[in-house]
């Protein structure tokens, strides 16, 4: 099984994990994106044509599936296109493409939405990319975009677990599936907004998310979780909203 297949599977039980804070971190992120795509189509940009960059396992591609005419979802890696193939064999609008946004084949100005979420954290360039988003969005369509802030506890402790002798023991304490993030572009929210700025975009709304206490996670269960979502709630719109894990930000071309 390849190295992506793997990152598939492992995209698939985040969900269900059966550590409470790593479940909660990931559904809240998946809940906040579905409700920014629900209100983005009632927001009357369009619902013509919706594209999704880097869908993973593909979480989202169902729900857009009904809320838009067409879905294009893009990816460089076969192995999710493989995967979300039994998407587009139950939903009849959506079309699977290997396609780069660094240096993409879609056409410019043919999409209400595009979605990207958790994927240019991946990208040595995001500022290439983003500008290649609003270049296939039509004038008034959104982006909903969404990557982990630069500094956050749990990207911090990531790279730790990941250090030569730490590997088993992490996997050990969630006894699941664990991998490299393989983030490479890590950013600020400054940095982010800029990107934004320069590729012509004006932010919508913005949201941060998922607080992160190491060893409270791993060993505190549901009652670590609930002071978890304690300090994220007072947290959320304070100057120190970079401990949180995720930004989201909806902008529009």
């Amino acid at each position: 099984m390849s190295s992506d297949s793997v990152l598939v599977q492992l995209q698939q039980t985040l969900y269900n994990s059966r550590n409470p804070t790593r479940r909660w971190l990931h559904c809240s992120r998946r809940d906040w994106i579905s409700d920014a795509l629900r209100s983005a189509a009632c927001q009357g940009v369009g619902r013509t044509c919706a594209i999704e960059i880097g869908p993973g396992s593909g979480v989202y591609v169902p729900l857009q599936a009904n809320l838009y005419h067409e879905v294009i979802a893009t990816d460089i890696k076969e192995d999710y296109i493989r995967h979300a193939r039994h998407v587009s064999t139950r939903h009849s609008n959506v079309s699977l493409l290997i396609d780069d946004i660094m240096s993409s084949k879609l056409p410019s100005a043919c999409a209400d939405l595009v979605l990207c979420t958790e994927v240019i954290e991946h990208m040595a360039d995001s500022r290439s990319a983003i500008k290649q988003m609003r270049r296939v969005l039509r004038p008034g369509g959104l982006l909903v975009l969404s990557t982990p802030r630069r500094y956050s506890p749990l990207e911090l402790a990531a790279k730790i677990a990941f250090l030569p002798g730490l590997v088993a023991p992490s996997r050990f304490i969630y006894k699941e599936p664990g991998l490299e993030t393989g983030h490479i572009n890590l950013l600020t929210a400054p940095q982010i907004i800029r990107q934004l700025d320069e590729a012509g975009f004006e932010i919508q709304q913005r949201h941060t998310s998922g607080m992160y206490l190491p060893l409270v996670a791993e060993f505190s269960g549901e009652t670590g979780l609930r002071l978890e979502k304690w300090l994220e709630s007072r947290l959320q719109n304070s100057p120190l909203a970079w401990l949180l894990w995720t930004q989201y930000y909806i902008a529009r071309a």
